[in-house]
């Protein structure tokens, strides 16, 4: 689905004077850009808008359209052609909804995001964030990365911003650039609105059509389904030190993320702090009803942010087009929170368990089913065991399997609230990757 746009450059060549052709410089790009934003055809994030405002007038008109085409005649820079893409044009990483009316993508899910390459001297990402950009603790935390190496780790924390990713190798070679959400969605989501790739005239013209690619599918795609631990909650602080926020959490340090890393895989994180099967975690004997996965795993995220001023994430349904071959789920660890050492609770949690099971086999007819816990406590493994095995009975479906991760060592390091460090991530990924590429064959 390619909605790009290109503009600029073509009255470049034909600018010839005594002493040879004189070149638009990177001017030429701003011109254009205002052009289209005076057309209506895309709009300059206010975090541009003094770069734009040329007249220092605070509105962006067509005077400033005319300083900056009179300042790039006269000069003999190289001109930069750009293009403009919407996020839908790269691989997508995770669930995503597209809104067409606004031509912005959505991320909410842990490690959701998007993976690209681009030909050119730079990229600009135009971010936009939902209502709780200016709530303490809850902005979205991101990482770019370009090239393999960390170019940005930040907090949307104002309403727009932009990325700028400057190609230092040569404009002709693919850049890689990797933009992923490290928190999780019931703190907020981010959209990505554009983005613009400029290149030299020459670039321009030689790969025109491919200026910007997205990352290749990789053979196969991993779902996860769980809680705080695959979220990455609290990862980057430290226990008894820090307090839960999402400028600690990152969800690619969690054991999700680096099984797919020691797999080759992609993936999709649909995990939520806090939740569970019948319960989210409760200090108190009645179940967190209001916390529960299976009732939201039908949707792109779940979060009360309001996202473009009228809607919440929410209300995009997730459509299960690409399917997974494997679906891991490590739900139970809040549950046990309200069902404790209660054998009837017990069962309550393991009759629920069989019906999500259920409903995961209905939107995925094909993927192999690995049911997990034990990490912070395993409390509720032998009740998993029984949900599987009921599953099984029941639907004579055998590809689900159970597979107990080892509770987290203190000697490891504890991340905030009790969770677990990156080191216990670690291991319980090198088990967990065995596990699958043992019985997957990958």
């Amino acid at each position: 689905m390619k909605k790009s746009l290109l503009i600029g450059g073509v009255a470049a060549a034909a600018l010839v004077a005594a002493a040879g052709i004189l070149f638009w410089r990177a001017n030429s790009t701003e011109s254009n850009y205002i052009k289209m934003h005076l057309d209506g055809k895309l709009t300059i994030p206010k975090s541009e808008m003094e770069k734009y405002d040329l007249n220092g007038d605070g509105v962006i008109s067509k005077t400033d359209y005319y300083r900056a085409k009179l300042s790039a005649v006269f000069s003999s820079e190289e001109a930069l052609y750009p293009e403009i893409f919407t996020a839908f044009d790269a691989k997508q990483l995770g669930r995503s909804a597209y809104h067409e009316d606004t031509g912005t993508a959505w991320y909410s899910l842990s490690a959701s995001g998007i993976a690209f390459s681009f030909r050119g001297k730079e990229c600009r990402i135009t971010l936009t964030a939902d209502s709780a950009y200016s709530m303490e603790n809850a902005a979205a935390r991101y990482a770019v990365y370009l090239n393999e190496e960390l170019v940005t780790d930040a907090l949307l924390n104002q309403p727009e911003d932009t990325v700028t990713l400057k190609n230092t190798g040569s404009e002709t070679e693919p850049a890689n650039v990797r933009l992923v959400k490290l928190s999780e969605s019931a703190s907020s989501s981010l959209g990505i609105s554009s983005i613009s790739v400029y290149a030299t005239k020459d670039t321009h013209d030689q790969y025109q059509h491919d200026i910007l690619q997205p990352e290749e599918k990789k053979p196969h795609l991993i779902e996860f389904i769980g809680d705080s631990i695959t979220c990455g909650y609290g990862v980057d602080g430290e226990y008894g030190k820090d307090s839960f926020c999402t400028a600690n959490e990152n969800a690619m340090k969690s054991y999700a993320y680096k099984t797919a890393e020691k797999l080759g895989t992609d993936y999709s994180m649909v995990s939520y702090s806090g939740h569970g099967i019948i319960s989210g975690y409760t200090n108190s004997d009645q179940p967190a009803k209001g916390q529960l996965v299976p009732k939201f795993y039908g949707q792109v995220g779940h979060c009360s942010a309001v996202i473009e001023e009228r809607h919440k994430i929410q209300d995009d349904k997730w459509d299960f087009n690409r399917q997974p071959d494997v679906v891991v789920i490590n739900l139970g660890t809040n549950d046990a929170s309200y069902t404790k050492h209660d054998p009837a609770k017990q069962k309550e949690f393991a009759a629920a368990y069989t019906e999500f099971l259920k409903t995961i086999r209905e939107k995925n007819p094909d993927a192999a089913i690995v049911c997990t816990l034990g990490i912070m406590g395993q409390d509720l493994c032998d009740a998993i065991d029984l949900a599987a095995n009921n599953y099984k009975n029941e639907t004579g479906d055998l590809d689900v399997r159970v597979m107990r991760f080892d509770v987290q060592s203190e000697a490891d390091g504890l991340a905030v609230d009790w969770h677990p460090s990156e080191k216990t991530y670690e291991k319980a990924a090198d088990k967990l990757s065995a596990f699958i590429r043992d019985w997957m064959g990958w």
